[in-house]
């Protein structure tokens, strides 16, 4: 007699292009088994310590916009995929959205309407698409340390325009002092936890990295009663993958399919079988599949390398 299935969010984050896409776009992902795609319409900000967040502009990419968004989500729902809408910040040049810091009290306000109206904008959308899960931001955890008050009442405001299910995608050291799991539906993490210093962490080594993070993620559902969403997760396919798996550096091109491949898989033995765990997003998927990717890509991305197999079979069983 085989176990039942257990139903998990088995997801990728699509990213964002230039281009509309079409039903040739989305059959890659329905063939590894994904049962949801997170959407991530982008603002902008000229610097760190800038109030302004541009967005829905001409100059974006269309998958970056209000209109792209609408075109993605009618193509994935059309092969029965569920949607995460997952508006997120870029810094100029690339800074990281966790160091926004203002130097005034006027541009602390200035930044809190230019983000309230940002996060509604696309709360509205995501409610008119009927979304199951809307994502309030990704790694902004200076933003919410500085302006806590502001976030309960972010959450109050989106609340009352969208009637899906609510995360925000905390960075893996953040989530631990984010004050507001208790009114939102899951915890989500961007679940770049060190868990191996070496080259090319074997399976054993990997499940112990895991070990010293486990115990405290699940401690953040058992206090919450909230199921855990990793709202982003991945491996780069390079040496040393599992020691800091957040970096994107571009000098990082030691191509090592090994070490993305076992990082993965033990990632999916940890946690898809527990029941306090509700999925994850993998980072990231490509619309263009054929051209994505590779074995002499050193990136983030899973597809056309052997990690993308390993990808399918766990998608396949949950």
């Amino acid at each position: 007699m085989t176990s039942p299935k257990i139903n998990k969010i088995n997801g990728v984050s699509y990213v964002a292009s230039r281009d509309t896409i079409n039903s040739n776009h989305v059959k890659p992902v329905v063939n590894i088994h994904a049962n949801y795609a997170a959407i991530m319409p982008f603002g902008f900000l000229e610097a760190l310590t800038h109030p302004n967040i541009r967005f829905n502009t001409s100059r974006q990419w269309f998958g970056e916009t209000k209109t792209g968004v609408k075109q993605y989500v009618e193509n994935l729902r059309s092969h029965d995929l569920k949607i995460m809408i997952k508006p997120q910040i870029w810094v100029r040049r690339g800074e990281f959205t966790g160091g926004i810091k203002m130097t005034t009290e006027a541009d602390w306000k200035l930044l809190e309407a230019s983000y309230l109206k940002f996060i509604l904008e696309y709360a509205n959308l995501a409610n008119e698409i009927h979304a199951e899960i809307f994502c309030i931001g990704t790694e902004l955890e200076n933003f919410i340390d500085e302006r806590p008050e502001f976030w309960k009442h972010l959450i109050t405001q989106v609340a009352k325009v969208y009637n899906g299910k609510l995360t925000y995608a905390a960075n893996w050291n953040e989530y631990d002092r984010t004050p507001f799991w208790g009114d939102l539906h899951y915890i989500g993490i961007n679940a770049y936890f060190p868990v191996s210093d070496e080259k090319t962490p074997s399976l054993e080594v990997l499940r112990k990295g895991w070990e010293r993070h486990k115990p405290i993620i699940k401690s953040y559902a058992d206090t919450y009663d909230k199921p855990i969403l990793f709202t982003e997760y991945g491996y780069r396919s390079v040496d040393f993958s599992g020691k800091a798996p957040w970096k994107s550096d571009r000098d990082m091109v030691s191509v090592n399919l090994e070490a993305q491949t076992n990082a993965t898989q033990v990632l999916f033995e940890t946690f898809w079988n527990e029941d306090w765990f509700a999925g994850g997003f993998l980072w990231k998927w490509f619309h263009n599949h054929e051209q994505a990717g590779g074995e002499s890509d050193s990136r983030f991305t899973p597809q056309n390398k052997p990690v993308e197999k390993v990808i399918k079979s766990q998608y396949g069983s949950f």
